[in-house]
């Protein structure tokens, strides 16, 4: 099996962290999102090769990529963000069996390893959710099957969402999908993979429908923050034996080693990177990156990035490396 995993995007919605680091870096409970999904793709032990599709800021997703994954990798750049079918046609001279193809700015509760005994054309994950109107949903037969896939429908056909999670074993199929939607006007100015999803199934391909447990969006500054606090309460959380005179913490909380503490309280749902100190502040539901140094603060829902100076400030920020702010 090979896994294509495309993350070329820019991540405008987190800017300015994704200025300097690409949106599958970025950490919540003290990892980085990609490396949540990396870590049950090593677990499969088949895996021959994975075909990354970079973009923005690539040669950083590279480096820790190869640094901190022995599977054999190759690394593609897709030049014209044209949509996630035009992304995954980028890794095809390198498929030449079945593919899991997993778009990482998100965390799922799911078992890969149900692709080792499956017999059906393809996997497609979802999860129900209650807010159907923001994503494509997908639409099942009585057997368990997809049929199709609506983009933010305004009726309850289904609720459940499609997130980014598939495994193609008939991927010759796939790839014939593919040419098909590239060679068409695109759909909404972009050219969508499940739309060669849907040439698969009007061809008679049976793509299974399996819903995960659970799913964490990282997309957005909202949803990190989410994503930070389900990471904390699954067992992420972790805190050094020493921090600094008059510091209380409120579990959960993922605070590196290195971290100084000082009359401070931190916590709940709050993630402190390695040589970060916090002086006289409180801090709650928040990320802070590391070597930065917050006094006199209050802050609350907020991305804090790495190597930043913050004084005085009372709120809800969201502050990129290297900046300074001192309040009046």
């Amino acid at each position: 099996m090979k896994v294509i995993i495309p993350l070329a995007g820019k991540g405008t919605r987190l800017r300015p962290h994704t200025h300097v680091t690409p949106k599958p870096m970025l950490k919540v409970a003290g990892k980085p999102v990609m490396s949540y999904v990396m870590d049950d793709v090593r677990k499969l032990g088949d895996v021959e090769q994975v075909i990354y599709i970079t973009g923005h800021l690539k040669e950083k997703v590279e480096e820790y990529a190869r640094a901190t994954y022995d599977i054999p990798s190759v690394f593609v750049e897709q030049v014209v963000q044209d949509g996630t079918a035009g992304a995954v046609a980028l890794a095809r001279p390198y498929v030449d069996q079945p593919v899991l193809i997993i778009f990482v700015d998100t965390i799922f509760d799911a078992d890969l390893s149900i692709v080792h005994s499956t017999d059906v054309d393809g996997i497609i994950w979802t999860k129900e959710v209650e807010d159907y109107q923001r994503f494509g949903v997908v639409v099942t037969d009585a057997a368990g099957n997809m049929t199709r896939i609506i983009e933010k429908p305004k009726t309850p056909v289904s609720k459940r969402a499609n997130i980014g999670l598939y495994y193609i074993r008939n991927w010759k199929l796939l790839y014939e999908g593919i040419d098909h939607v590239l060679s068409r006007p695109k759909n909404q100015g972009e050219y969508y993979l499940t739309d060669a999803f849907q040439y698969m199934i009007d061809r008679g391909a049976k793509i299974r429908v399996v819903d995960v447990e659970g799913w964490y969006d990282a997309g957005k500054l909202d949803t990190l923050l989410e994503t930070n606090r389900a990471m904390l309460d699954r067992g992420h959380a972790r805190r050094p034996n020493s921090l600094g005179p008059g510091a209380r913490v409120v579990d959960p909380v993922y605070l590196e080693d290195g971290v100084t503490i000082t009359n401070s309280t931190v916590g709940p749902n709050v993630s402190v990177g390695k040589g970060t100190t916090i002086e006289g502040s409180t801090l709650r539901d928040t990320i802070v990156g590391s070597e930065s140094r917050i006094r006199g603060a209050e802050l609350r829902n907020s991305l804090v990035g790495d190597s930043v100076v913050l004084e005085g400030v009372k709120g809800e920020v969201t502050i990129g490396d290297h900046s300074e702010v001192v309040a009046g």
